[in-house]
């Protein structure tokens, strides 16, 4: 009875897979948010580096991975494939469950497979530091030890109400080296509007990126770097989805049903992608995107042009959006609180190659506590998303007796977000229902195109 599933250091993928290359129907172009133009390198080159710039617009299938990434790729990858069986066990179910678990990075999420190259390629442009935004706190862990690894100063604007809730989080940042500031804060322009017109305002992910944004901007040695959302992060996380085909190459098996949480869309990319791309040649593969029903980007936004941050400094993506100006609740335990995702994970979901459902907070963490009670592993809240899903189709599988492969990303462990499990456990969490009229208000305010 094989549990681990475990590939030796030379199986790490020596090239990321740019799904560009075989979607049927490719993402809209960007659009300058003054002129409503398609963007060129020229508008991007303020904040990123040429060598990220060129894996945005790429469409070529395979890029090779620096061998300097690659070098600390090995302090974790190749990650393991688990099967669950005590979990399996515990349902009662037919179907075989397995999970990619990318909580033994250092960070304890699938996050540094992108800022470690994302540093890597600021390093060899001659950055001194790198702005960046974090919601729950994983990518801006990600980021600090990056910049730790090449020598670069972060800079992290933190969603306020998560920096309240998840000192640990900020704490981890500050081990690594980095600055972290309460966002919104008053420390730029688009922070000081912010905080005029609401001194008490919770935060979100869209505001911390028009400040890191606008940090970038206007330093000449700084640049930004984006966890999620943009084609070049969703390309460096399919080293994932390359090693667990290999994994279940290894044991004979291939997934009937692929799970990943979805907030910006790079976990769940990075393990679908590469399998989606034989669905996109015929294979027979359902691809479920989760999300939180506080945050319903997929399942009740609209397929529009949208800015990916509040004061509307970025480029306009077509994405399935609740409004730039999306607040999310306070009451929300985990990250995926983004008002968007990546245009290339809603193309997809557009053309029916994606599924999405929504979970209301409690059920994920009653689910998360069965796993953690049956595999042993404490999940990150995100990634309890998943494991909702992943329960349930293994639940309709015992009800229609199938004997289906379910595959899902456990993208983090929750040693660091312990206090969502206090708040669940004395039953301080409640469910909230993100209202059709607030989603219909923000979308009024959303650019003409």
């Amino acid at each position: 009875m094989q549990t681990k599933i475990i590939l030796p250091d030379s199986e790490i993928p020596k090239q990321w897979y740019n799904i560009m290359a075989d979607m049927p129907n490719k993402p809209a172009p960007p659009l300058h948010p003054a002129t409503k133009q398609p963007v060129g390198p020229d508008d991007l080159s303020p904040i990123f580096p040429m060598a990220l710039i060129e894996q945005e617009v790429s469409d070529q299938r395979w890029i090779d991975i620096p061998e300097d990434v690659l070098k600390i790729y090995t302090l974790w990858r190749p990650s393991p494939m688990y099967r669950a069986h005590r979990l399996e066990e515990a349902l009662g179910t037919p179907a075989k469950i397995y999970y990619k678990y990318e909580g033994v990075s250092p960070a304890g999420s699938h996050k540094p497979n992108t800022s470690v190259p994302q540093a890597y390629y600021n390093k060899q442009a001659g950055v001194k530091r790198i702005a960046t935004e974090t919601g729950a706190g994983q990518w801006g862990s990600a980021m600090a030890l990056a910049g730790s690894l090449f020598g670069i100063d972060v800079t992290v604007y933190m969603v306020k109400v998560s920096y309240n809730q998840k000192p640990y989080r900020r704490i981890a940042m500050e081990t690594w080296g980095a600055e972290v500031f309460a966002s919104p804060t008053d420390k730029t322009e688009a922070g000081r509007k912010i905080l005029e017109a609401d001194p008490d305002n919770p935060g979100s992910l869209g505001i911390a990126i028009s400040e890191a944004v606008e940090d970038a901007a206007t330093h000449s040695d700084t640049n930004y770097a984006l966890g999620s959302v943009l084609n070049h992060v969703l390309l460096h996380q399919t080293v994932i989805g390359l090693e667990a085909k290999k994994q279940m190459e290894l044991i004979g098996d291939y997934p009937d049903v692929i799970v990943g949480c979805c907030g910006g869309g790079s976990n769940l990319a990075g393990l679908s992608f590469p399998f989606l791309q034989d669905k996109i040649n015929g294979k027979q593969l359902r691809v479920i995107a989760v999300e939180p029903a506080s945050c319903p980007t997929l399942t009740k936004g609209e397929f529009r042009y949208d800015f990916g941050d509040t004061a509307g400094l970025t480029p306009l993506l077509m994405m399935y959006t609740l409004g730039h100006d999306f607040v999310p609740p306070g009451i929300h335990a985990g990250g995926l609180r983004y008002h968007a995702d990546a245009p290339l994970v809603c193309q997809l979901y557009h053309d029916g190659l994606i599924e999405a459902k929504a979970y209301p907070q409690t059920a994920v963490f009653e689910a998360a506590l069965q796993f953690a009670r049956s595999e042993g592993i404490i999940p990150a809240p995100e990634s309890s998303h998943a494991v909702k899903a992943a329960i349930d189709e293994a639940l309709r599988c015992k009800e229609e007796g199938k004997e289906e492969t379910i595959l899902f990303n456990l993208s983090g462990h929750g040693y660091l977000d312990l206090q969502a499990y206090a708040d669940y456990l004395e039953g301080k969490l409640v469910d909230y229902e993100y209202p059709e009229e607030k989603i219909k208000e923000a979308l009024s305010r959303l650019p003409q195109i």
